[in-house]
């Protein structure tokens, strides 16, 4: 389809370039055509209709990127109290038809989260969607749509379990009362075909759709969440279309502890690396609990990492070993999570997290992570992530064009002493003036501009009061579950994994 963006000439801005001292040059004048940056200079003569921005005390940098999302409970921020991820899962999304979402509701709560990502300056998103209790058609298109509508880049997957709930956790077969037993053996109700008929509708409607906007990746959810035959089969559909392949692995010590139980002691990183399924095309979500020979595997396949570390903090999940990975030239972006396990979508929350977190994770303050590592994890490396590195992440002549304009005289940056510092720790979103996608401007001056916030907002309130009783109903039809997974969480914590990615004292029961 024929790009549709409008000429825009940004006068006098001051770039964002990591490569100079001050980490930005100027002021410059910056040209986007067709969606691509197409010239930068001291003064450029505007082209016949060209929107022309005035820039002087603004920053024109790459947009950030949201590596690692879930779309699917952007209604459901602040339900939940701090909890650990396997307890969290039987409340965040039990497979129950009470929770089966309309189309429109899912719209909605795509919509939720875009219009925060786009007002804060985060221009694409993977969005690693799941569906309770499974996919359809109609919700994956409600999904795309949406971002379709908003004018965000974003890259979607189906992030669906195929196994039964047993095969997924250590220890629990042996702790449940048979008629649980008998519900836990059960697969889900969508197999290995109703997938992949999924996918083929997802990749055929969808990749490449909006100009290349929206575009589409394989997701397995985790590793021992799927079969191998299944697995390999979302690896091939990667490998053939190019796209991103999304893998929680070793979130928590429970997923270690499931390798020592479940996979002769192996890693589930040396398990997926037995099956000839690392690659440069998988985000590897978390990587928390692993170790120096985990992260040989990884630094070998060229695989990234999504590190997620406010979600991280919410789920007590641990401490990502940042220094380490960065050694090795591991490629590491950033990311929310959900919002029902970070509350906001707002990167420069998780940066700012990001850049303190690992300042407790060793006494030499010369390995802590600089500011300009942790921008680099969120522009270059979600990039990276995405397949589209080359293509995003630097002001640059031929790089398409997903910009955002930062007031440089906002509290944030007055006074201006170092601009990566004050950009990693100060700023939260206020300063964004104006976000670009593919060249089109989609929010300015605190409001998105090709949908309506105020009347979005209004119906996701309506629609999501009413559907407030049955979310209520879910979560307490699943506390019956709860003495046996708090036994077997428990039972993992006690385990000696060979190391420790919380901090302080630890206690297993």
């Amino acid at each position: 389809m024929p790009h549709e963006s409008a000429v825009t000439l940004f006068r006098g801005v001051s770039v964002y370039d990591p490569s100079v001292e001050a980490a930005m040059r100027g002021p410059l004048d910056v040209l986007i055509e067709a969606g691509r940056i197409t010239r930068i200079a001291k003064t450029i003569e505007p082209p016949p209709g060209a929107r022309q921005i005035a820039g002087i005390q603004h920053l024109l940098m790459p947009g950030l990127v949201n590596g690692h999302f879930h779309s699917s409970v952007n209604h459901m921020k602040g339900r939940l109290p701090g909890l650990p991820l396997e307890i969290f899962m039987l409340y965040e999304s039990p497979a129950l038809d009470v929770l089966m979402p309309t189309p429109r509701e899912a719209y909605l709560r795509t919509m939720l989260a875009a219009i925060e990502m786009l007002k804060s300056g985060t221009t694409a998103v993977q969005d690693d969607a799941f569906f309770v209790p499974q996919p359809t058609t109609e919700i994956i298109d409600a999904v795309c749509q949406a971002y379709a509508d908003c004018g965000i880049r974003a890259t979607v997957a189906l992030d669906e379990p195929q196994v039964p709930e047993l095969e997924k956790l250590p220890f629990l077969a042996d702790l449940v009362p048979p008629h649980i037993l008998d519900e836990l053996s059960r697969s889900p109700a969508l197999g290995r075909e109703d997938l992949l008929g999924l996918y083929d509708h997802l990749i055929t409607k969808w990749h490449g759709h909006a100009n290349g906007r929206i575009r589409a990746a394989v997701s397995c959810s985790a590793p021992q969440r799927v079969t191998t035959d299944y697995f390999h089969t979302l690896d091939e559909l990667s490998r053939d279309h190019q796209i991103p392949f999304y893998a929680h692995m070793l979130e928590t010590k429970l997923q270690r502890v499931l390798g020592i139980e479940k996979y002769g002691g192996r890693s589930l990183i040396r398990y997926v690396h037995d099956l000839g399924l690392l690659s440069e095309r998988m985000n590897i979500i978390h990587a928390i609990w692993v170790d120096d020979a985990d992260l040989d595997l990884i630094a070998a396949s060229g695989a990234a990492v999504a590190h997620n570390p406010i979600s991280n903090l919410r789920l007590g999940s641990g401490v990502m070993p940042f220094r380490r990975m960065r050694e090795r030239n591991i490629p590491i972006c950033l990311g929310v999570d959900e919002a029902i396990a970070d509350d906001a979508v707002n990167m420069w929350s998780v940066i700012k997290t990001a850049g303190m977190i690992h300042n407790l994770s060793e006494a030499d303050y010369r390995r802590w992570p600089q500011a300009a590592e942790i921008m680099d994890c969120a522009i270059e490396g979600g990039a990276r992530a995405m397949g589209m590195q080359g293509k995003l992440g630097r002001v640059d002549v031929g790089q398409i064009a997903d910009l955002i304009l930062i007031d440089l005289r906002s509290m944030a940056f007055s006074p201006l002493n170092d601009l990566q510092r004050q950009l990693v720790h100060c700023e939260d979103g206020r300063s964004v003036a104006m976000t670009m996608v593919d060249g089109q401007i989609v929010a300015e001056r605190g409001t998105t501009t090709l949908v309506n916030e105020a009347d979005i907002l209004a119906e996701a309130r309506e629609i999501f009061s009413r559907k407030a009783p049955a979310l209520a109903d879910a979560a307490a039809a699943m506390n019956r579950l709860l003495p046996f997974y708090d036994e077997m969480y428990f039972k993992a914590a006690a385990v000696d994994v060979g190391m420790n990615r919380k901090l302080g004292e630890t206690r297993s029961s």
